[in-house]
Order: C-alpha cells, then structure tokens, then sequence
C-alpha cells in the first residue's frame, strides 16, 4: 500500500471510528479534491489532520493543521500507528481554552 492510500484508509477508519461515537464525519477530501477541507470534516471548530503512519514528526504534521485551520477552528492532529489506539495532539493554549468552555457548562 502507497502512502496516500494508506493515508486515505487512515482517513476513513478516523471518520468512521467517530461516526460510531456518534458524530456525523466523512474525509474531507472525498468528493471533490483538494478543497481546503481538513482530513476529516464533521467536527464543527476542529480542523483534523490525520496520520496514519509510524514515524511521525508531530511537529510538521500540527504546523500543516494551522496553516490549514480557517478562522474560528482548532488545529488538532489525530495519529496512531499500527496495532495502536487514536491519540490527539494539540497546542496547549487551544486545549486550555476548550478546557475552560467545558467547565462552563
């Protein structure tokens, strides 16, 4: 398998792994193109860009989210490598600042 099917495959075990959690994801990507969509859309205020690889250089991978993150989204990379469980990795300011709306409520 190539990168970019293995990326894709990647993409769509993410969307589907969500769908069963209960949100209404899909890859990003999947009818049109390069649209500028995040890997996996469906997450209204979160921009995914998702790996699916062994060796990741986070730092490169959330450096594309936030160039990639329109206004008003969160760049958040969702990885795992084989025979492993999904992880989330974002700037620390964004998560404290999600935190804090969470305890809002």
């Amino acid at each position: 398998m190539n990168s970019r099917e293995k990326g894709a495959a990647g993409e769509r075990e993410l969307a589907n792994y969500l769908k069963e959690k209960g949100y209404q994801t899909r890859r990003g990507q999947q009818y049109c193109g390069a649209n500028g969509d995040a890997d996996v859309v469906g997450l209204p205020g979160i921009h995914i860009e998702c790996k699916r690889v062994e060796k990741l250089n986070i730092e490169n991978a959330i450096n594309q989210s936030c160039f990639d993150a329109r206004k008003g989204e969160i760049p958040t990379v969702i990885h795992r490598k084989n025979r492993k469980k999904w992880l989330v990795t974002m700037r620390l300011d964004d998560w404290i600042e999600m935190y804090q709306k969470f305890m809002e409520k």
